[in-house]
């Protein structure tokens, strides 16, 4: 017992005086109190050896002080290389040595190894014991050191948030940003051209998920090649394709909301990180070359990076570039939809039966719903990327620190698209009423799943499109120690991209009077065509499209912060903010008839086949040779072709406030840390446009402000020394989307009836209350494992309501239909509203674990696992009635899996992303809901250590060709979309100096 009391005693000695130099410490460094409660990585490179001297070389580094309260005699720091959490890298240093170092308000304390008591850090990670002089060395690079790099990082979080960090300098874990990003728990991606391009996060859709590139909210867009995904993107949703993944060495997705945040992000904040020159102890510098192949195309592209980075005292300077090109080819069937379609009965032959041809024949509720246009397509991409960033750092003393920050990015597109569809003047695009005519039919439910005719005049497509994003960033910040308490952070910043879709000519070739059939009920719709399609003479001339885009989004943005370090366990924060974000754009278009009366004959060195993979090759006409053949133009941004409503710019001019406390202190011997704040803002919005003023459409200029207050609370608490909980509650927005606010309204023309979507500027933001909460249980260096629940309540959702109405009363005028049409044609005329609300509600379950308890050489495997439940809906108006829809984006289950094998010279893993069906519209012409089917990727990555300094690499995404594919109505599952894009591989090596 007396030996107890006195181990009791001399703890409760230790704490006191440890507390006492954590006073020290808070009074003399209350800016690294600051940085710790947002922890971020740094660039160590400390030898093995005394341990005395590699603490010094710690805190140089890590730019934190060290207060030791232990015999540091013959104690040995062990190697530790690599970017990390200054908490993991201390950890790291002192293993083995029965030393333990915790966090205090100022710095770090290390102290002798206690028995009993909690600690206010995470424990040191189990290990052998290692005898003096038997020095282990610690290497942190690799897959398995940034999983557990990116574990520390999340443990040491206030709110809930996943850390995802570079396996190597210029080396993110997988090709495309997105790709990496649908590893975290709840997050799951969009992709286009082979490749992943947006993100949605616990069920809500990239509008919802706010991207931050080093500290600053950016918005940048690209388009699809493909119509059914909606051509160019003019959204708030980022697209990550724009920057090549080896630009960024950090990303951290926020799921939880505090006051010292942008507010804006309901479904979470993305934050993007470049590297830096104190990321790293001295010059170091990076060459990395790869070879890119995809399988449905022929050839290598390549992929390279370059970084330079130095310091000179108190000042850094790094430069990176990024370089690469990417061939890709995604092909197979499509339509233009489905809508109910009316047969005359003299169209209809005596095989069909009685039956059918009385419903085919029947009009309004009772009609039977067709495919539009059964088409092959085939979209062709060569996209190439150009990245550049500069960072400089100036640390003349403890006080002063600056630092900016600059980004270039080019995106670029080639596209040749091609289609094959029975689009023709008498084609299979709404009623029949012409030269064709039924020979047979097979209905299921009331969908028109198999059909043959005579009769059909067919349509080819060759289309040339030529785009670019450009994106340009910069952000000056400076952080002042003004007292000894008193810590100054203030922020500058503006960013811009602009995308340009210059070149979008397409060629329209028609073959009249064919036998024709499709069968949709295969996954693969299968259509038959009764001629040689790849006969020439078969071919002319039908019509001619021209289209251009642009679109600019910029931010201004400027932040004044301050943080007063009221004692060594709490922090009061403060700040101001200013952001300015325009978006404008507009579109021209023009397209030529050249059928009327007839076909216009074009010489056959004006035809040509698909080059590339097809369901089905065909003619097609050649763009480049047609245009100047005919001798139609194709500049086209003047005023006399500017598409209806689609110039308009938003511009938002957001001011914000807020104040936040911060603790880290104990409570009843439980480590505590935890925020709790208030955020006020306020947004001027003006939409400029053209809207409908009920016979015309004239220019408008609509003014609407909105403003709210968001309180946030976050707390973690270190139940046990391995079990961790966490509870946020928080209130926040996510403004409405571009589209949504548009003082116009855009026009899609179809020869079946088209649909108009127009703004609505007036509408209020998305409002958000948020509570979640976890439990997660860490295992030192081996894995973790947590369990959390989330809820979310949101007011005034806004939905879509759509009407059917005469052309005529839309104020649209009557050119712009297709000839032949008139103003009784029905078109589908959508608007956002403020609906009555919705609510999603979802369970995430992580796993990791090294298989350490497996013989050798079992032992270096590892898996990560994590899956995701959500739910949520909300209603969707059609024609006055409500009807109640899956969120948009959604998808009920998701779930990610990663085996690894990993040693100090070689490693691999396999990678699955399983992501359930969701909606991606509400669907039209009488179709409830509009979405994709569930799809699940497998994707591989392997690399081998040739010396200290070479490493060569191998990568596979979509190793199973998945297919895409998307359908119309939620309950008869129309098929619209079905595509592969191939499987991408890609080899190389790095090499540092």
């Amino acid at each position: 017992m007396a030996r107890e009391d006195s181990a009791s005693l001399a703890w409760g000695s230790r704490r006191t005086l440890a507390a006492v130099l954590a006073a020290v410490l808070a009074i003399s460094a209350p800016a690294a109190f600051a940085a710790d409660s947002a922890p971020s990585s740094r660039r160590f490179d400390i030898p093995q050896g005394d341990l005395g001297p590699a603490l010094k070389a710690f805190s140089q580094q890590a730019d934190q002080p060290v207060m030791t309260f232990a015999d540091l005699s013959g104690k040995r720091a062990q190697r530790v290389e690599g970017v990390l959490a200054p908490l993991a890298a201390l950890m790291a240093l002192i293993r083995g040595q029965k030393l333990q170092a915790r966090r205090v308000a100022g710095g770090f304390v290390i102290e002798a190894t206690a028995k009993t008591a909690p600690t206010a850090t995470p424990p040191t990670p189990a290990a052998a014991p290692t005898a003096v002089g038997e020095v282990e060395t610690l290497v942190v690079t690799g897959f398995r050191e940034t999983q557990q790099q990116a574990r520390d990082l999340k443990r040491e979080a206030v709110g809930s948030e996943e850390v995802i960090l570079a396996e190597d300098i210029a080396a993110f874990p997988d090709l495309n940003l997105a790709e990496s990003l649908q590893r975290i728990p709840g997050m799951t991606i969009t992709r286009d051209s082979g490749e992943g391009r947006q993100i949605a996060l616990r069920g809500l859709g990239p509008d919802f998920t706010r991207a931050q590139i080093n500290g600053m909210e950016v918005l940048g867009n690209t388009a699809s090649g493909m119509d059914n995904r909606g051509g160019v993107s003019r959204t708030r949703a980022f697209d990550y394709s724009l920057f090549a993944s080896e630009l960024f060495n950090k990303v951290t997705v926020q799921k939880s909301y505090a006051a010292e945040l942008d507010e804006g992000g309901i479904g979470g904040t993305v934050q993007l990180e470049t590297s830096k020159p104190f990321d790293y102890p001295g010059f170091k510098a990076v060459l990395s070359a790869k070879g890119q192949a995809n399988s449905n195309v022929d050839g290598i592209t390549p992929r390279l990076v370059g970084l330079i980075s130095n310091r000179w005292g108190n000042f850094g300077a790094l430069a990176s570039v990024a370089y690469g090109t990417a061939n890709s080819n995604e092909f197979g069937y499509r339509s233009f939809g489905w809508g109910q379609i009316h047969i005359n009965p003299a169209n209809i032959d005596a095989g069909v039966s009685a039956a059918d041809a009385a419903r085919l024949t029947s009009t309004g509720a009772s009609e039977v719903f067709a495919p539009q246009a059964d088409t092959l397509s085939t979209w062709s991409d060569r996209r190439s990327r150009l990245g550049a960033t500069v960072a400089f750092q100036y640390e003349p003393g403890d006080r002063l620190k600056v630092a900016f920050d600059g980004l270039y990015s080019e995106l670029r597109n080639s596209r040749k698209d091609y289609a094959l569809a029975a689009s023709g003047a008498n084609g299979l695009i709404g009623n029949v009423t012409g030269t064709q005519v039924l020979q047979s039919d097979v209905i299921r439910g009331n969908s028109l799943v198999q059909a043959s005719y005579t009769g059909v005049d067919l349509r080819s497509e060759e289309n040339l499109e030529e785009d670019s994003t450009k994106f340009y960033q910069g952000g000056l910040h400076v952080s002042y120690q003004a007292t000894g308490r008193l810590l100054l952070k203030g922020f500058v910043g503006y960013s811009k991209s602009d995308f340009a879709l210059p070149v979008f000519d397409k060629v329209f070739l028609e073959s009249q009077n064919h036998p024709f059939s499709f069968d949709d009920r295969p996954s693969m719709p299968v259509n038959t065509y009764g001629f040689n399609t790849t006969d020439p003479s078969q071919w002319n001339l039908m019509r001619m499209d021209t289209q251009e885009n642009y679109i600019s989004s910029a931010y201004a943005n400027g932040k004044l912060d301050a943080v007063f370090a009221v004692n060594n366990s709490g922090a009061l924060k403060a700040g101001v903010e200013y952001k300015k974000f325009v978006n404008g754009g507009s579109q021209f278009s023009d397209k030529e008839f050249h059928n009327v009366p007839l076909d216009t004959v074009i010489p056959a060195s004006l035809k040509g086949q698909v080059p590339y993979d097809t369901i089905t090759n065909y003619t097609v006409g050649d763009v480049n040779g047609t245009y100047p053949f005919i001798g139609q133009t194709r500049n086209i941004d003047s005023a006399a072709f500017a598409t209806p409503g689609t110039n308009f710019t938003v511009t938002e001019e957001t001011t914000a406030a807020y104040l936040q406390y911060d603790v880290d202190t104990t409570v009843a011997d439980f480590p505590v840390k935890a925020n709790a704040g208030l955020r006020y803002y306020s947004t001027d919005l003006t939409s400029a446009g053209t809207l409908n003023t009920g016979t015309s459409l004239q220019p408008v200029s609509i003014s609407h402000n909105y403003s709210g207050l968001l309180p946030a609370l976050n707390i973690a608490v270190s139940a046990t020394h391995d079990l961790l909980l966490r509870f946020s509650a928080n209130r926040d927005i996510s403004r409405p989307a571009l589209s949504d606010l548009a003082a116009a309204g855009s026009l899609t023309t179809a020869p079946f009836g088209g649909t108009i979507s127009t703004g609505n500027p007036n509408l209020r933001p998305f409002t958000s209350d948020a509570v979640e909460g976890s439990v997660e249980f860490y295992q030192g260096r081996i894995g973790f494992f947590s369990v959390g629940l989330f809820y979310k309540k949101l007011d005034s959702f806004i939905t879509t309501q759509t009407s059917v109405v005469p052309y005529a009363s839309t104020g649209f005028p009557l050119s712009f239909l297709l000839p032949g049409q008139d103003g009784s044609i029905l078109y589908n005329v959508s608007h956002p509203v403020n609906g009555p609300g919705a609510a999603i509600k979802g369970v995430e379950v992580a796993l990791q674990r090294d298989f350490d308890f497996l013989p050798a050489p079992f032992n270096h495997l590892g898996v990560i696992a994590n899956g995701t439940y959500a739910d949520g809906s909300s209603p969707v108006i059609f024609s006055g009635a409500p009807i109640n829809l899956p969120l948009l984006n959604l998808s009920k289950y998701t779930a990610n899996a990663t085996l690894y094998y990993e040693t100090a010279k070689w490693g691999v893993r396999v990678s699955e992303a399983y992501r359930d069906k969701y909606l991606i519209g509400a669907g039209s012409n009488g179709n409830i809901g509009e979405g994709i089917e569930a799809t699940n990727n497998i994707d591989f990555a392997a690399h081998y250590n040739v010396t200290p300094h070479l490493k060569a690499t191998l990568e596979g995404i979509n190793l199973t060709d998945q297919h895409i594919i998307q359908y119309t109505d939620i309950t008869a599952k129309r098929i619209e979309v079905n595509t592969i894009s191939g499987r991408t591989f890609a080899f190389g090596a790095t090499f540092e100096f």
